[in-house]
C-alpha cells in the first residue's frame, strides 16, 4: 500500500498537475499553428515563389523504377514546412512569455510601492511603547 500512496502523492503534486495541463494546451496549439502553416503561410508564401507548393517539394535521390516502386527522395519542402511551424510556435511562446514577464514586473512595482502592514504584534509593543511615553 505504501509504493500506492506514494505514486499517489507523486502524481498529485502541483507541478506534475501542471506539466500535463501544459503538454495537453501545446499539442492543442500545435495543431493549431500546423493549420494556420499548412493552409494559410505555406500557400502564400508559394504564391509569392512563383506557385511553389513547399509542402510536395522534393529532391529526387534515386529514381524509381517503371513500377513506380524503389524511389529516394529527400523531402526538403516538409523540412521547410516545420522549421517555419517552428518558429511560429517560438515566437507566439516567446510573447506569452514576454507578457507575463511584463505582467509580474508591473505587480511587483505594485507591491513595492505598498509596504507591508506591520505584524500585529510589532503594532502591540509600539502601542505600549507610546503609551509608556504619556505616564
Amino acid at each position: 500500500m505504501g509504493m500506492l500512496q506514494e505514486f499517489k502523492d507523486f502524481a498529485m503534486k502541483g507541478n506534475v498537475v501542471d506539466l500535463a495541463v501544459g503538454v495537453v494546451i501545446g499539442g492543442a496549439f500545435g495543431k493549431i499553428i500546423a493549420v494556420l502553416v499548412d493552409k494559410i503561410i505555406m500557400p502564400a508564401v508559394g504564391m509569392l515563389t512563383g506557385g511553389i507548393d513547399f509542402g510536395k517539394y522534393d529532391i529526387p535521390l534515386k529514381a524509381a523504377d517503371e513500377a513506380g516502386k524503389g524511389g529516394v527522395n529527400l523531402g526538403i519542402g516538409s523540412f521547410a514546412t516545420e522549421i517555419i511551424n517552428f518558429l511560429i510556435v517560438a515566437f507566439a511562446i516567446f510573447m506569452v512569455v514576454k507578457a507575463m514577464n511584463t505582467a509580474q514586473k508591473k505587480f511587483q512595482k505594485q507591491q513595492a510601492a505598498a509596504p507591508p502592514a506591520p505584524p500585529e504584534d510589532v503594532v502591540l509593543l509600539r502601542e505600549i511603547r507610546d503609551a509608556l511615553r504619556t505616564r
